[in-house]
C-alpha cells in the first residue's frame, strides 16, 4: 500500500471512530437516563454506573474527541512537549503513538462492555476488528516511516547517552 493511501486510511478510521463516539457519547451526556436512544438504565445493572453520564463522558472524550484531534495532529505533525511526555515510542511522533493508544482504548472499552453486559453483540465484534484495523494501519512500514523521528531521535539519544 502506498504511503499516502495508508496514512489516509488511518485518518479515515480515526475520523469515523471519533465522529461516531462523539455522537454516542454526546447522546449519553445529554440523556444520562438513556431514554433518548431507548436504552434502559437496567443495562447498567452489572456496572459501577448508575447512569450513562460517566460512560458517555469517557466515550465522548477518549474515543470521540481524541481521535478527531489526532486526525489534525497526524496531518500537521505539531510538536508538543506535553504530549511527548507520555509517548512510549520515543522514535515516533506523539500523534502516531496516540493513535496506537486510541486503538487499545477501544479494545479495552469493548472488553469492559462485554464483561459488564455479560453478552456479546455483533457490534462488539465489529469494533474489535475496527481497533485491529487501526493498529494494523498504524503499524504499516509506510505509515511508521512517515511519523518516525528518524535521525532526530538518534541524535537526541546520543546526546543523552541512551543508545
Amino acid at each position: 500500500m502506498k504511503a499516502k493511501a495508508a496514512r489516509n486510511l488511518l485518518l479515515i478510521l480515526l475520523g469515523f471512530l471519533g465522529l461516531g463516539a462523539i455522537g454516542g457519547g454526546g447522546v449519553f451526556i445529554i440523556s444520562p437516563n438513556g431514554k433518548l436512544i431507548g436504552m434502559p438504565l437496567s443495562v447498567l445493572g452489572n456496572t459501577p454506573f448508575v447512569s450513562f453520564l460517566i460512560p458517555g463522558i469517557i466515550l465522548f472524550f477518549v474515543l470521540g474527541l481524541l481521535p478527531c484531534l489526532l486526525v489534525v495532529a497526524l496531518i500537521k505533525k505539531p510538536e508538543s512537549i506535553f504530549a511527548d511526555r507520555i509517548n512510549l515510542f520515543s522514535d515516533m511522533h506523539w500523534a502516531w503513538a496516540y493513535a496506537i493508544y486510541v486503538a487499545f482504548a477501544l479494545i479495552i472499552w469493548i472488553q469492559m462492555e462485554m464483561v459488564f453486559l455479560n453478552a456479546v453483540h455483533w457490534l462488539h465484534t465489529f469494533y474489535m476488528f475496527y481497533a485491529v484495523a487501526i493498529l494494523c494501519c498504524a503499524l504499516l512500514p509506510s505509515v511508521r516511516s512517515n511519523y518516525s523521528k528518524g535521525d532526530q531521535a538518534i541524535s537526541v539519544q546520543r546526546q543523552y547517552g541512551h543508545e
